[in-house]
C-alpha cells in the first residue's frame, strides 16, 4: 500500500499519537495500539524521526507507515499478526 500523503509533525497526548500530514489533515492513533510508544517515556517519543514513508523511533525499534495509519492499523508486528503495515 503506499499513499502520496506524508507525515509534517507528530505529538502526543496522555494516550494518543497525532500526526499532521502533508494534504491538511490530522490522524490520530491510540498508543494502545502500539506498545513500544504506550510503554516508552516521553523523551523516547520526542526521538521520531519522519520520512517520506512514515515514522521511525531507533531507540525504541518501531516504525509505522504513513499508509498504515490511514488504514487504521496498528502493531502489526505482533506474533499473532499475519500481514504487515
Amino acid at each position: 500500500m503506499s499513499s502520496s500523503v506524508s507525515a509534517m509533525r507528530v505529538r502526543f497526548d496522555s494516550d494518543s499519537f497525532w500526526v499532521d500530514l502533508s494534504d491538511g489533515r490530522t490522524i490520530g492513533a491510540p498508543l494502545a495500539w502500539f506498545p513500544r510508544l504506550l510503554h516508552s517515556t516521553a523523551e523516547e517519543r520526542e526521538q521520531v524521526r519522519i520520512s517520506s514513508r512514515g515514522l521511525h523511533w531507533e531507540s525504541l525499534d518501531e516504525d509505522i507507515s504513513i499508509a498504515g495509519l490511514l488504514a487504521g492499523l496498528d502493531d502489526q508486528s505482533a506474533p499473532d499478526k499475519t500481514f504487515a503495515a
